[in-house]
């Protein structure tokens, strides 16, 4: 089977959506499929073209079989709407046009956050007459609503609009989360188009280890220290205001919290810890994705947190499942369905998102609890190796492709 994907992330960026489409195109590939990714030049999330790729119109390079085809894009950091609209509308202009120079797929993936990769999955599913997949990974625009970056008007409702055009258009959407499939159904999407496959993790990958000595002394960390760390964009859905809040309130105890990663937010975050005077809160710069095992390592307890908004109830943040896969323990600042992912596997402390003393509560009662942070690391783990191997998902929806390809012919 011939599969192309559209996706404007891609390795070597590191956020979600480039982590989980590598990953599952590699498992397509061992599968014995034909894998053709159009993406741009790697920039995510400052908005800079990483070291030894150039902002071309047309480039192509081979990564782990998959035959990657890098476009021109407006680039522009991750912060602020209007330049990230010309992003994705640029990036979508140039997938099409990068369309004739490829072979003829037997079915078309597109997906999201940012919904124009799936719009230009279905014209070019229109164009070369092949069905055509949205892969849902957030609700947008409901997202940039969520987080106060677009208010109500003419230019949403439309965008709605859009969306579900695309919903209805699709062969089939598959949605990382129960609660996004629950939503469209809601909203009059066909429950029998609308297939679930979760994150996961590469268990090869991530797997537990004892701490990372020669990381803590390079970040200037004590042996002794509970090290409690944020892994991911700093980003304005994130809420990390309260977090800065929570290590005020656990000055004088022998911790440290590590924010590591780049994002909208970071440098307003670092100038309010430094007018709140922490000094056990360390920024560190954004690492490559082969870093992340080492950081998890290094760290006693990991940080989930978005803002408490009803939209952030239905999603499900791919770093927990990292965490799991290392035995860490969760302090889960989400509610709802990632809440109830993290109870049900008893691989973490859930509180209440944007409660600041509700999570330094969480923080004191693992470090003064050393076997109930062990427990908690070992159910995550578990759970991990059972429900949540990248793998598996990966031929979960390999699988769905291939019944719609089958079907069709």
């Amino acid at each position: 089977m011939r599969i192309l994907f559209i996706s404007d992330n891609f390795p070597p960026e590191t956020n979600a959506p480039a982590s989980r489409t590598w990953e599952h195109l590699k498992v397509w590939v061992e599968e014995g499929h034909e894998v053709t990714v159009i993406t741009g030049a790697p920039n995510f999330p400052r908005g800079r073209v990483f070291e030894g790729y150039r902002n071309r119109l047309y480039q192509t390079e081979e990564m782990d079989g998959i035959r990657v085809v890098r476009v021109w894009t407006y680039i522009a950091a991750n912060k602020g709407f209007a330049k990230r609209i010309l992003d994705y509308l640029s990036f979508m202009a140039s997938a099409l046009l990068a369309l004739p120079r490829q072979k003829r797929p037997d079915i078309i993936v597109g997906t999201s956050p940012q919904f124009f990769t799936a719009v230009a999955a279905c014209v070019a599913g229109f164009l070369r007459r092949r069905p055509w997949v949205f892969e849902l990974r957030d609700l947008w625009p409901e997202s940039i609503k969520a987080v106060g970056a677009m208010k109500e008007g003419r230019l949403l409702r439309a965008l709605e609009r859009l969306e579900y055009f695309l919903y209805r258009r699709a062969a089939a959407v598959v949605s990382v989360t129960e609660s996004f499939r629950e939503t469209l159904v809601e909203g009059g999407i066909d429950r029998g188009k609308i297939h679930v496959v979760r994150n996961g993790v590469e268990l090869d990958s991530f797997t537990p280890r004892d701490g990372a000595p020669e990381l803590r002394r390079e970040l200037g960390l004590a042996g002794d220290e509970f090290v409690v760390s944020f892994i991911g964009t700093l980003g304005m859905a994130h809420g990390l205001e309260s977090l800065l809040e929570a290590a005020r309130l656990l000055e004088g105890e022998r911790l440290r919290l590590i924010l590591v990663g780049e994002g909208a937010r970071k440098e307003a975050l670092r100038e309010k810890a430094d007018e709140m005077g922490l000094d056990n809160v360390l920024f560190v710069p954004g690492q490559p994705r082969s870093r992340m095992p080492e950081f998890l390592a290094a760290s006693d307890a990991c940080l989930v947190h978005l803002r408490r908004t009803p939209l952030f109830r239905t999603v499900i943040p791919s770093k927990i499942f990292e965490a799991m896969a290392m035995a860490r323990p969760i302090v889960m600042g989400v509610e709802g369905e990632s809440a109830d992912l993290i109870e049900e596997a008893g691989a973490g402390l859930c509180v209440e998102p944007e409660n600041s003393g509700a999570l330094a509560a969480a923080v004191r009662r693992l470090m003064g609890d050393p076997g109930l942070a062990a427990e908690l690391g070992r159910k995550g783990r578990e759970a991990a190796e059972t429900r949540y191997d990248r793998r598996v998902a990966a031929r979960a929806m390999l699988k769905i492709l291939e019944d719609i390809v089958e079907k069709r012919a």
